[in-house]
């Protein structure tokens, strides 16, 4: 955390920045879902537990915490706890021929958060979905949307990764853009990306081809939640790279979900048109099958979790940087627990703040001690 750039005026500091931020690290952990709520949960700890996070005499007041987290960095902050997360985990084992990186890319507007002039706080994340690491993460800017600020996190992805090569992005349809395509393809990346009505040409292109006279790739069912579900995947390789009209684009796939209701019976159908910037070589139907459902992690396993468990939409932050940096560590307390093999985190929370003696211990092996 040495790496954080620390906000303050050095006249008079009674703190260090990396005693503070080990507590606010571990107070979230902890399932602190507010700056109140972390001030509380220092106060609360046992003189040995404070001392080992540098606080021998006095602890910071609330109003001290909150004014350091909203001058925080918070673009870098994510990038430096995403680092020591990725430290953590254990060595990814040898690739498999076609074994990808996957990282999903998708927004959340933090519904309790206002700026100055009344606009909500909009951020937009970067997941490796092999391990539940929020890897970035940016502020939208409050007179545009997510589309400017796909570059700023891809360059934030790739500082902490060291190298996208080979990686493959997967985003929703608003990201079917050809400056992040070309973005993507100059740094050795893949991109898989659904087409809506947002690109109507393309989304024509690819609704028109010959999909009848394509076989089955792959297919799968699943039964669950009182329904029952087919997958079917159709791929085809375009004649030349981007011979639709978007760039990069190596293979055109279409995929059919069709559910039925088991107590009804009522039978539903949807059909999904995607590009991908793999040829069919490096990219089979049963790897698009599992990359397209990569999106859905990042919604399911982060955002709503800091929804749920966290109450994040409830948490009313007004100033400063202090929204984007609770949710920093709101998603750095998800991908804590996750590491550690936790699937359930409210749980993992709750256990961690009975235990915070074993979480320090696990956050922080060394800090200067206050007076």
């Amino acid at each position: 955390m040495t790496a954080v750039p620390d906000p303050r005026s050095p006249h008079g500091l009674r703190y260090p920045l990396t005693g503070l931020l080990a507590v606010a690290v571990c107070a979230v952990m902890a399932g602190a879902s507010s700056v109140t709520a972390i001030a509380d949960w220092l106060h609360d700890l046992d003189d040995i537990a404070r001392a080992r996070l540098g606080f021998l005499r006095r602890v910071p007041a609330t109003s001290t915490m909150w004014r350091l987290l909203i001058r925080l960095d918070a673009d870098l902050l994510a990038m430096v706890l995403a680092g020591w997360l990725r430290t953590r985990t254990r060595p990814a084992p040898p690739r498999r021929p076609r074994y990808r990186q996957v990282i999903a890319i998708d927004g959340k507007t933090l519904r309790g958060a206002r700026r100055a002039d009344g606009s909500q706080v909009h951020l937009l994340s970067a997941l490796d979905t092999s391990t539940g690491i929020v890897l970035a993460q940016v502020a939208v800017s409050a007179k545009s949307n997510e589309i400017p600020a796909f570059a700023p996190l891809l360059n934030a992805v790739e500082q902490v990764l060291g190298s996208l090569q080979d990686s493959i992005f997967v985003a929703d349809a608003l990201h079917t853009q050809t400056s992040h395509a070309n973005e993507i393809a100059a740094r050795g990346a893949h991109l898989l990306i659904p087409v809506k009505g947002n690109r109507p040409t393309l989304f024509t292109q690819l609704k028109t081809l010959p999909w009848a006279q394509v076989p089955i790739g792959h297919q799968t069912r699943d039964r669950g939640h009182g329904r029952r579900e087919t997958r079917t995947v159709k791929a085809v390789t375009l004649h030349t790279p981007g011979g639709i009209g978007f760039p990069h684009a190596e293979q055109a796939v279409r995929i059919t979900r069709t559910r039925t209701i088991t107590t009804t019976g009522k039978t539903s159908r949807e059909t999904a048109y995607l590009t991908i910037s793999l040829p069919a070589t490096d990219a089979h139907p049963a790897d698009l099958q599992e990359w397209a459902r990569s999106e859905w992690p990042i919604e399911n396993l982060v955002h709503h979790v800091r929804d749920v468990t966290f109450r994040e939409d409830a948490h009313q932050a007004r100033t400063g940087n202090g929204p984007a940096v609770m949710a920093t560590l709101r998603n750095t307390a998800i991908g804590f627990h996750r590491t550690s093999g936790e699937a359930n985190i409210a749980r993992a929370t709750r256990r961690a703040d009975r235990r915070p003696h074993d979480l320090i211990t696990a956050v922080i092996s060394g800090n200067p001690t206050t007076q």
